[in-house]
């Protein structure tokens, strides 16, 4: 995968490629990763980026001109390249979206800053906006980010095995499942036996019921809309019936 973000700040995403995962998936030539310094595009002696809004209002807007060149200069590298803009309008991204972006093969990310960018440039060279949550930034790079690593990791053979990224929090509709590691005794406090046990049929069965469990907790709106399996309902029905018991 090709991933260009035209940016004002370049040089926040050269630790960001060489670091972790995605630095790995850069020495594996799984991503071939760069940036566009959008001021480097900019016309006149002081290369400006942004002006104030017509129509009056507090703060700056981004320019389109030095915004469309940066985004010409990638096309000529990757021309079929979808465009995103990083902007808290944007469709939030969450687990599919991350998925389906993943099956792209060149991505270009425009990082907005200041109070946006002018609206002509959206309207005639992106594909689509995406935000990373109902908040505002100081700018598009952290969301770039955020957006490069949940697809970059989805990617065959980024992650060491395989099944992580299946078993990922949201990509079956809930919550992961508890996690234990050594040692198996923490402050009087154990690794339940099962995961101990070898039985990998019976390991399954409770990392399924643990997950479910950890979503009624935690984010109990993943399940408003989700069809449940009979063997979902059961553990519901069992887990109810033990808070019965228990209450009295």
């Amino acid at each position: 995968m090709q991933i260009c973000v035209l940016t004002l700040f370049p040089e926040l995403f050269e630790p960001f490629w060489n670091h972790g995962i995605i630095g790995r998936a850069v020495l594996s030539q799984k991503i071939d990763p760069w940036t566009i310094h959008i001021r480097d595009h900019a016309k006149g002696r002081h290369r400006v980026t942004d002006d104030r809004p017509y129509g009056g209002g507090c703060g700056m807007v981004m320019k389109p001109e030095p915004l469309t060149a940066a985004l010409k200069e990638a096309k000529k590298r990757i021309p079929k390249a979808v465009t995103l803009l990083l902007s808290p309008q944007g469709k939030r991204l969450d687990q599919r979206l991350a998925e389906s972006l993943a099956t792209e093969k060149e991505l270009i990310l425009v990082c907005g800053r200041y109070e946006g960018v002018d609206e002509r440039f959206g309207d005639r060279y992106v594909d689509g906006e995406i935000s990373i949550g109902d908040f505002v930034l100081t700018g598009g790079e952290l969301g770039a980010m955020v957006l490069i690593d949940a697809v970059v990791r989805l990617l065959p053979n980024v992650l060491g095995n395989q099944d992580s990224a299946g078993d990922d929090t949201f990509s079956n509709g809930l919550v992961e499942h508890a996690q234990y590691t050594r040692p198996p005794t923490f402050e009087q406090s154990s690794v339940p036996d099962v995961l101990l046990s070898g039985n990998h049929r019976e390991i399954d069965r409770w990392r399924r019921e643990t997950a479910l469990i950890r979503t009624v907790l935690k984010r109990p709106d993943l399940l408003e809309d989700r069809r449940m399996t009979s063997e979902e309902r059961a553990i519901l029905i069992k887990w109810r019936r033990d808070l019965d018991e228990l209450i009295g």
